[in-house]
């Protein structure tokens, strides 16, 4: 049987297995690589709360300064925190060590250009040319860089800039009672204070304790959440929150203790965004088509990028959009806060509309259009996608389709988007459609395509 590859260097940096895949050694020539890349000065290094987070901290740091950079360490904290302390700091780059949403044992180097934002397609395609090339600089003793720590400053940056941009005493003054899981992540300590001392709320948490495992699967999934909705509902909460162990994305308990689906977390914010401000929406195209409705309430238009937030942030770059994010993971960008999926922008917008409106979120969220939402994955098959792809296009030869990323096939009540994955060696399928038999329909026709 062939060796399952579990390294991957794609849209938002390198990830894989740590120790069978992704080394020390590894992560140090990526960040001599980075470096190099970046040039001399500051870099900021922060990470999550995995147990391979200090190991790899200090082959990175080596890495750095190795090729003369100054590394500013900044400690465990959201991956958005440290997308903007790298621009506010006027640092070269920055690296985060996380691997997101994925399972504790893959870990990861999300790369930061100077402007705190996720290298785009030319500077992640020259970074990973001089990494193969292997032409590192080397700094001689003099020119050996030094270690500096931050560890106050990034949070504050951050949470300021979320206030700013909502009615911070309307949400006091309303004392929402929340429940949080914060799966043990980088944002045990900091959600907790934002949603307290902040925000004003009444807090039932659980999960978080950054020195403890995740106690969940990493990705926030309705699966994944029985402990956030058995205490939404047993607290009488207003509203629950879930992150993932980076802080970036955002998953949403109604009351009743059900999950509210994500694309519709991404709704809610984009219909309170285009409420106050003129402009248009970005997403990637697995989002679903309630942000289109949405946006037509409004009078704007819906632009679609590939999946990945590198992707999605540089078409909102180009259109000067004034919200984007990705649906399917629940994770917001807002610009006047950062070019980053952000969490805590989604909580507070939430909480924001919900004092604004004196409706609860699922009297919110019931105003949504409805659509059935179906998805599935498969192992990766190196040169599969295409002969897959393309048995779908004949199969549905009046959709209109879109090869962006992978092929989407759309028709006026449904769509269906299959990609290979950018974090994982996995093949994604995905369907919406007005109708549940559709939706079921579309589904078992890509699946049967591709593992046929």
């Amino acid at each position: 049987m062939a060796r399952e590859h579990r390294l991957k260097i794609g849209v938002s940096g390198i990830r894989g297995v740590v120790g069978e895949f992704l080394t020390p050694t590894l992560a140090c020539e990526f960040a001599q690589a980075f470096g190099t890349f970046t040039g001399r000065g500051r870099v900021v290094l922060g990470r999550d709360t995995r147990a391979s987070g200090p190991m790899l901290e200090r082959a990175v740091t080596c890495g750095l300064l190795s090729a003369g950079c100054d590394p500013v360490l900044v400690g465990v904290l959201p991956t958005p925190t440290i997308q903007m302390y790298v621009a506010a700091a006027g640092a070269r780059g920055g690296i985060a060590l996380t691997a997101s949403h994925n399972p504790p044992e893959y870990n990861a180097l999300k790369l930061f250009n100077e402007r705190g934002e996720f290298f785009n397609r030319y500077e992640r395609g020259g970074l990973i040319d001089l990494y193969h090339q292997g032409e590192f600089a080397l700094a001689s003793n003099a020119e050996t860089g030094r270690v500096t720590g931050e560890f106050s400053a990034p949070a504050r940056l951050h949470f300021e800039r979320v206030l700013r941009s909502i009615d911070r005493d309307r949400v006091r003054a309303r004392r929402f009672r929340v429940a949080l899981d914060a799966v043990n992540g980088a944002g045990s300590v900091l959600t907790p204070r934002f949603l307290t001392e902040d925000l004003g709320c009444r807090l039932d948490a659980i999960s978080i304790d950054p020195t403890q495992p995740f106690p969940r699967e990493a990705e926030p999934t309705p699966e994944a959440l029985g402990e956030l909705s058995a205490l939404t509902k047993r607290t009488g909460a207003d509203i629950g929150f879930a992150q993932d162990p980076d802080g970036d994305r955002l998953a949403v308990a109604l009351p009743d203790g059900s999950i509210l689906d994500n694309d519709e977390v991404l709704a809610l914010v984009v219909d309170a965004a285009l409420a106050r401000l003129p402009g248009d929406v970005v997403v990637n195209l697995t989002t679903s088509s309630v942000i289109d409705e949405v946006a037509a309430w409004h009078g704007r238009k819906v632009h679609r990028s590939p999946v990945g937030e590198a992707n999605v942030v540089e078409k909102m770059l180009a259109t000067r959009a004034v919200i984007g994010g990705e649906g399917s993971n629940g994770g917001v960008i807002f610009p006047a806060v950062h070019y980053c999926r952000d969490s805590y922008t989604g909580m507070a917008f939430l909480l924001d509309r919900m004092a604004e409106t004196g409706l609860g979120i699922a009297e919110l969220a019931a105003k949504l259009p409805k659509f059935t939402r179906r998805s599935a994955k498969s192992k990766f098959a190196h040169g599969g996608l295409g002969g897959g792809t393309l048995a779908l296009e004949r199969r549905f030869p009046e959709a209109s389709r879109d090869r962006s990323d992978g092929l989407k096939l759309t028709w006026p009540d449904a769509w269906i988007h299959v990609r290979a994955s950018n974090t994982e060696p996995v093949l994604r399928v995905s369907v919406e459609a007005k109708s549940a038999a559709r939706a079921e329909e579309l589904l078992a026709a890509g699946v049967d395509i591709l593992n046929s």
